[in-house]
């Protein structure tokens, strides 16, 4: 394999990826056990948007697991962030599976307990008509000051806005890179040279050069390498 495509294979990681230390750390902070990022779809009426899971740790199970947590409580957070961005807690089913904060209940919210086998808090975040969501912590127990969850909500925020920050730039690169641009990227992110890509294309090899130019101008690169990696990030190519 080119070295060209080592060096790219190696940079196929999501931007997402990047938030998962922060929400690892919060995670740690509370001793928790899992997390999830979970925004807003849809418009209008709350019936007519739905929360969808995004990031998590749930691991293997993570679609049954979001599912259910959805289920549970997903019409109630749609309902509460309209309203309010306080944040939200909820026992599990069993009477050991709690979560509570003594000294910061007035200034909290609580869901219906016992729907889920695993207690948690849920941190609202608004941005505007996009990006909205919540960050979600679960444990079999949690016991949070008021300091720690005002820290956790700010962290919050800053991670939802990276979360959009990163999509933005998604959709502009989207907007900015050719169809032809785009076809020329993968096909290098594949390892393929010039000639190939050219033969691939049907193009000739200077055309080739310049799509892959003119792409490595549009996603602010410095050279084709990185283009590549960031073409991979934003989900242009695979």
């Amino acid at each position: 394999m080119p070295a060209e495509a080592r060096l790219t294979r190696s940079s196929r990681i999501s931007g997402r990826s990047d938030l998962f230390p922060k929400l690892v750390a919060m995670l740690k902070l509370i001793d928790a056990q899992h997390f999830a990022v979970c925004r807003l779809h849809g418009s209008g009426l709350p019936h007519k948007q739905r929360l969808v899971c995004e990031l998590d740790n749930w691991g293997s199970a993570n679609s049954v697991v979001a599912k259910s947590f959805l289920d549970a409580y997903g019409d109630a957070m749609i309902e509460h962030i309209d309203k309010s961005l306080l944040p939200l807690m909820w026992n599990g089913r069993d009477s050991d599976s709690t979560a509570e904060t003594p000294d910061f209940a007035a200034f909290t919210q609580r869901l219906k307990p016992h729907l889920l086998p695993f207690a948690g808090v849920a941190f609202p975040v608004r941005l505007g008509a996009v990006g909205n969501g919540y960050v979600v912590f679960t444990a079999k127990f949690m016991d949070l000051t008021s300091d720690v969850i005002v820290e956790l909500h700010g962290r919050s925020c800053r991670v939802m806005m990276e979360l959009l920050s990163l999509d933005e730039r998604r959709s502009q690169a989207a907007e900015a890179l050719s169809e032809r641009e785009i076809a020329c990227l993968q096909l290098a992110g594949d390892g393929r040279i010039s000639e190939e890509i050219a033969e691939k294309l049907g193009l000739s090899v200077h055309t080739v050069n310049a799509y892959l130019g003119s792409a490595t101008i549009k996603l602010d690169s410095v050279n084709r390498i990185q283009a590549i990696a960031k073409a991979i990030r934003f989900g242009h190519i695979s």
